[in-house]
């Protein structure tokens, strides 16, 4: 009796019987299934040109010590490689593909199943992706996230954070940070923010042996309104949207009227310019001008100091015909904000607008919006809208809370003034008090009386 395909069902108890001569023991006949090859890839089955890729065929088959392994490329019969291990280094794109394998007990004579074909990705150099979270306009004391992702990809990859510096030559230089994350995530956050931490951010990622490094990622600014910096950023004239062809002066004055500020911008194409060394500026001490506007001076500017730490970053817009007249620096919580629309052609500014905040209309057909009691749920985008002239670019208004640092210090005073104020009465009476006293014991002594005579 021959069974050409074994299965499970197969197992059991078999004998033989003659007839004449009678029947054989029962044997058990078990029956094993036969082990499947399992196909893994690392570091990922999308991996980039450069990458070492290591292909391994695993086969959990009871009893046998030895498997010669058989590869198989894109359901070819030929066999490529005899390895356990098959490694490309560096890989390229025509090693990618669809890879099984298949394995032979050496010296006995059990086999495999072929495993399940498992695609490999070859693809260029890969990009990381960096995005801010929950904005990049921000008040000190604020949480924010830098997020880092490799486009297609998110398997073993470790993460290093870089600022963005401007050279004497203009050209944009990456400096990683002190503080950078070497961790699996691709999260950089910083719980209560500080004016120390404006700057512009990218991102890159690495993973593997040797290293292979992704491209730098795309720039973030991340910029941090102080409550009470050492330097403000005094812009002239002192709104954030301004026309074109004007004149336009930025000052970077602290308590001492130093110079030792210089005027930086990040523009909207993403580079990092310094107004010293610019051909659309020209700076004197710590003061830049733009002797006639354009749209491309449209920007963030901010101070920067010596040492490179940045200060009081503001969004400065150039328009053509409707801009929104906001605030510069940050308005504090309980004052009053007024926004107006103004436009380049007209001889009246008192013409009716609508008024929105983060997109939606908040005031309509006015000529200004008065905000009388600010808080900190004003915060946001704002711009007008005139229904025939067009409408202004966005501005962010930035909110601070008020400081109890000086009620405190008023209260304090209050009462030291009071306790001065007792203290001086009671100095003044001491001599006549101190007068009485020596008068009535002179009269006691005359009279012959002392306080041991009672």
């Amino acid at each position: 009796m021959i069974i050409s395909n074994v299965s499970k069902s197969h197992e059991g108890f078999y004998y033989c019987k003659l007839s004449e001569r009678g029947e054989s023991p029962k044997s058990w006949i078990s029956v094993r299934e036969r082990p499947k090859a399992k196909v893994s890839i690392k570091p990922d089955q999308h991996v980039f040109r450069g990458e070492t890729v290591t292909l391994r065929c695993d086969i959990d088959g009871e009893g046998v010590t030895s498997w010669q392994y058989s590869w198989y490329k894109d359901g070819s019969g030929s066999v490529f490689s005899e390895l356990h291990e098959h490694t490309f280094s560096p890989v390229t794109e025509s090693d990618a593909g669809k890879y099984s394998c298949y394995g032979a007990e050496r010296g006995g004579s059990r086999t495999s199943n072929i495993s399940d074909a498992v695609t490999l990705k070859v693809s260029d150099r890969p990009q990381t992706v960096l995005s801010v979270s929950p904005q990049k306009w921000l008040t000190e004391g604020d949480s924010v996230s830098l997020i880092c992702k490799v486009y297609s990809s998110s398997t073993g990859w470790t993460f290093s954070w870089y600022t963005l510096t401007a050279s004497s030559e203009s050209s944009n230089h990456y400096q990683l940070l002190s503080d950078s994350s070497r961790g699996a995530g691709g999260n950089y956050t910083v719980s209560s923010a500080a004016v120390k931490h404006t700057g512009v951010y990218v991102c890159r990622a690495e993973r593997g042996e040797p290293a292979h490094k992704t491209t730098y990622s795309n720039t973030q600014p991340v910029w941090v309104t102080g409550v009470s910096p050492p330097v403000s950023l005094i812009i002239s004239p002192s709104r954030t949207q301004h026309f074109t062809f004007v004149s336009l002066s930025l000052s970077c004055e602290d308590q001492i009227n130093s110079d030792r500020w210089r005027v930086k911008r990040y523009t909207e194409s993403e580079q990092l310019e310094d107004c010293s060394s610019s051909v659309w500026a020209s700076q004197t001490g710590s003061t830049c001008t733009i002797s006639s506007t354009i749209t491309s001076n449209t920007g963030v500017y901010w101070c920067q100091s010596e040492s490179g730490e940045n200060y009081h970053p503001v969004n400065i817009t150039v328009h053509f015909f409707v801009i929104l007249e906001s605030p510069v620096h940050p308005v504090t919580e309980g004052d009053s904000l007024t926004l107006r629309c103004l436009y380049k052609h007209s001889t009246t500014q008192n013409l009716r607008a609508n008024f929105y905040k983060d997109g939606s209309l908040i005031q309509n057909q006015t000529t200004e919006m008065i905000i009388s009691t600010v808080s900190k749920s004003h915060e946001g985008f704002y711009y007008c809208k005139h229904p025939e002239r067009g409408e202004s670019p966005k501005s962010w208004i930035s909110v601070k809370g008020v400081s109890n640092k000086c009620c405190c210090i008023s209260s304090h005073s209050e009462s030291q003034i009071s306790v001065l104020r007792t203290l001086s009465s009671v100095l003044a009476v001491c001599p006549y008090l101190l007068v009485t006293v020596v008068l009535i014991f002179k009269c006691c002594r005359m009279r012959g009386f002392t306080p041991d005579s009672r």
